[in-house]
């Protein structure tokens, strides 16, 4: 697709979904940091660490997960809205 102003700035092409993809890495990279942040925390707590400890891992691993399916969802409603337009012109 060639650059058009005129269709940059009637918004007749999205830039997000190319965005979407990088603030996926800076969520995973996120959640791992208050994941350790929280295995941290709670092992230098004296009482009821290893419940923070076993979050902290659960957030390591989940959260990711949790924050694709997001980003997901959002790729999908913009390859919708493609879609949608090609059948318009069609």
């Amino acid at each position: 697709m060639d650059f058009n102003f005129k269709d940059f700035s009637n918004f007749k092409f999205f830039i997000t979904p190319a965005f979407i993809k990088i603030i996926f890495w800076i969520g995973v990279a996120l959640c791992v940091l208050a994941g350790l942040a929280m295995m941290i925390g709670g092992a230098g707590t004296r009482y009821g660490g290893g419940t923070v400890v076993f979050m902290g891992l659960l957030y390591i691993i989940i959260g990711p997960i949790v924050w694709r399916i997001y980003c997901e969802i959002l790729i999908i409603i913009f390859k919708i809205h493609e879609s949608l337009e090609d059948i318009k012109k069609k």
